[in-house]
């Protein structure tokens, strides 16, 4: 089970075996500690830790789904990949669901297990979020009292972050204006605006919270793209903006678009002064046509 990093990544590519179904299926139990020598296999592979990461999130939510005796058996992972597109995962996510899944079964030796077909991915026309309805998504939130919803809003309509990111924003981080992720293994600084700063503190000191992650769901979990986006689709309504429309996807989508507008701006504005630049020096030095010298 020598698996290098790019063969852990596509591991729906192993050998597809078809499995041989008895009536007396007892499937496979999966304790805690072989995901923990999985994982540790994966970190001597010099796997990323922000890789790993995920992978222990993604085995995490699977062992919560498994039932009382933590077996998987036939059938278990055609049902859980029906759940996990009902929670709202896109296809891709829940191809990467599985994937790990695979791998996983394939380091215990299981693999009868597997399920190895991927969904293909859904391509659909991306709705826009507009500044006036972001807007009026932070005024309802605001209105309703929902203080949690309302940051998350402006925080990704605001900020270039992802969901997955969220841990990293501590009281210690926001203190500090700034954030330092990993990006595809390099460090990428996403600085806080100093209005959202502000609120952000404050939120953390009506919460009691004096350091850690300020946003973690109620049981005390890593927050996901499917948590974020029904507490924002759940006041979508209130806000007279399309559900479809509240998701930190399209929040994004806005925050790129609004710096691409400045940034277009800022280059005509350059363009402009240049041009009155040379405009100025050409009266005060150029050479017209009656005073050329031939």
């Amino acid at each position: 089970m020598n698996y290098t990093k790019q063969s852990l990544r596509g591991a729906y590519q192993f050998e597809r075996l078809k499995p041989q179904r008895d009536e007396n299926d007892s499937g496979v139990f999966v304790s805690q500690e072989s995901l923990s020598q999985f994982l540790d296999s994966c970190r001597r592979r010099e796997i990323s830790d922000l890789t790993v990461s995920r992978y222990r999130k993604q085995l995490e939510d699977l062992y919560r789904y498994l039932p009382e005796d933590k077996t998987i058996r036939y059938g278990t992972l055609e049902k859980w990949r029906e759940v996990l597109l009902e929670s709202g995962y896109m296809n891709t996510t829940v191809n990467a669901y599985l994937s790990v899944t695979n791998v996983y079964l394939d380091f215990i030796g299981r693999r009868e297990y597997q399920l190895p077909d991927r969904l293909k991915p859904v391509i659909e026309a991306q709705p826009e979020l507009n500044r006036a309805e972001y807007l009026r998504l932070l005024e309802t939130a605001r209105r309703l009292g929902k203080d949690r919803v309302y940051l998350l809003i402006k925080l990704f309509g605001t900020v270039e972050l992802s969901v997955r990111e969220l841990p990293k924003l501590t009281v210690e981080t926001i203190r500090s204006g700034k954030m330092i992720v990993d990006l595809k293994r390099s460090k990428h600084i996403v600085r806080l605006p100093e209005v959202l700063q502000k609120e952000l503190l404050a939120f953390a000191e009506r919460k009691g919270l004096e350091s850690g992650p300020i946003f973690l769901t109620r049981d005390g979990r890593a927050m996901n793209r499917a948590y974020v986006t029904r507490m924002i689709r759940a006041i979508c309504p209130a806000a007279n903006v399309a559900e479809n429309k509240g998701s930190t996807r399209c929040l994004q989508r806005l925050y790129q678009s609004t710096r691409a507008s400045l940034e277009s701006n800022i280059s005509l504005l350059v363009d402009q002064a240049h041009e009155r630049l040379l405009e100025q020096e050409q009266l005060e030095i150029g050479w017209d046509d009656a005073s050329m010298a031939y």
